[in-house]
């Protein structure tokens, strides 16, 4: 039996997922060692993790996902050798450039997340239009940029804080958060053969379901995506009760 909902209007496969996962987050890890493989410099293999993960995006909308979000660049990525930040900016910068372009015909709500103030405001009013000017689209995806979700809470709060609150509720925070109004993430995927959060939505990962594949994102595939999604559905999602 197919672990997908059948929609014959959907790709080869004819198969889409249902409202069990409306919401799917990567940890896109692996670029480096991929590039180390194949004798080149780092930066190699986050320009082919650029290309992927268009990849990617497009078919997790294809099959009917929701939202999905990336952790592109980390608030402790600033920390690796100067020439990777560069290059990591550099493939950013352009992509922003490619989402002036294809936020005409893609389907995408293009959101940039996280502590945005250490860029330009050059930059940052090039992120604010294509978030404005896709708003209406079907398929959010965010990207997080100089995101850390110790830092996400703790900006939360302040603006709170500031907003005059004495006392914070889970609502409080959960209405505060980068990724609001966007749902918890359903299911967290890592790549690269590691097995820990490194800082990603900590806050909004309490329930969610995490999968964890070898495969370096560079090489990850619209079959790894489906497999990643079988797994899910094949558990059972108590929230604390019993089923």
């Amino acid at each position: 039996m197919s672990l997908f909902k059948k929609n014959t209007t959907m790709g080869d496969r004819g198969e889409t997922v249902d409202d069990r996962l409306k919401h799917i987050a990567f940890i896109m890890d692996g670029n480096g060692r991929w590039a180390r493989r194949r004798g080149m410099p780092r930066e190699f293999g986050h320009s082919h993790g650029a290309a992927t993960f268009k990849k990617i995006g497009r078919y997790c909308e294809k099959i009917g996902i929701r939202y999905m979000t990336v952790y592109a660049f980390s608030t402790e990525n600033w920390k690796r050798p100067q020439k990777e930040v560069d290059e990591i900016m550099r493939i950013f910068y352009e992509y922003i450039e490619d989402c002036m372009i294809e936020m005409k015909t893609d389907n995408a709500h293009f959101r940039f997340i996280g502590n945005l103030s250490i860029f330009s405001p050059e930059l940052r009013a090039k992120m604010e239009k294509a978030d404005r000017e896709t708003v209406d689209k079907p398929f959010t995806l965010n990207i997080a940029v100089n995101y850390g979700g110790r830092e996400e809470i703790a900006n939360a709060c302040n603006r709170l804080i500031a907003e005059g609150k004495t006392q914070i509720t889970e609502e409080n925070i959960n209405s505060h958060l980068y990724t609001t109004p966007c749902p918890d993430p359903d299911l967290i995927v890592r790549t690269g053969g590691e097995y820990r959060t490194s800082n990603f939505l900590l806050w909004q990962s309490a329930y969610s379901e995490f999968y964890f594949s070898k495969t370096l994102w560079p090489d990850y595939s619209a079959k790894d995506v489906d497999e990643a999604v079988a797994a899910f559905y094949e558990r059972k999602r108590r929230y604390g009760g019993v089923v």
